[in-house]
């Protein structure tokens, strides 16, 4: 089984990023239940604004939804920023938009079968309205979110210390990230071997 990450972080390489740092953590999980991945920055790509699969030329979404339609787990990870998502995240969501209307050779939505998991960071509150809009979209568009697909790390409001900077990962942090790896690998591995039933 496949895994991408998306880091929608608002920093271009080589910056360092939060999200980058959890992001990897949730892959490093993934893999000891078989999983291989890769992580994605999405502000290095050029991804137009627009809800089709192909704004036109220069537009850099066609290669990264080839990359979501590959693989079988998408790790959506995005830091807060004043108490939201960031806007490459809220981007990559309005282009996956697009995937309502497509479907695949029996009929069904095309991204059904795909698992996602969030993985949300920052120092302010909003992680909890961020993973529930998250969810909300991604299940719309055919993802399945596995029980407790979801992790996230907020530090102390109006600080500077960062999840990157942290000196160990915390331990609530690590448990949620396992258990969202193994929920995540055993539902992908479930739609792999039993797909949503075609519709009638």
């Amino acid at each position: 089984m496949r895994a991408l990450a998306l880091n929608c972080t608002l920093s271009p390489s080589p910056a360092a990023s939060s999200t980058e740092v959890l992001n990897g953590q949730v892959l490093d999980a993934l893999a000891t239940w078989g999983v291989t991945g890769e992580q994605v920055r999405v502000v290095d790509h050029d991804v137009r604004p627009g809800v089709k699969t192909d704004m036109g030329d220069g537009d850099e979404w066609p290669a990264l939804r080839r990359k979501v339609l590959e693989a079988d787990i998408l790790v959506f990870g995005t830091p807060t920023w004043m108490g939201h998502m960031s806007s490459v995240a809220q981007r990559v969501l309005e282009r996956l938009d697009a995937e309502l209307s497509e479907t695949d050779e029996e009929g069904r939505q095309i991204l059904a079968g795909k698992v996602a998991v969030t993985v949300v960071l920052g120092n302010e509150d909003g992680a909890h309205g961020i993973t529930a809009d998250l969810y909300q979209a991604l299940v719309d568009v055919g993802f399945s979110v596995p029980s407790q697909g979801g992790v996230y790390w907020n530090g102390e409001a109006m600080q500077t210390v960062d999840y990157k900077d942290l000196e160990q990962t915390p331990e609530k942090v690590a448990s949620t990230t396992a258990t969202l790896a193994r929920n995540a690998a055993h539902l992908a591995r479930v739609l792999i071997e039993s797909p949503y039933p075609p519709p009638a």
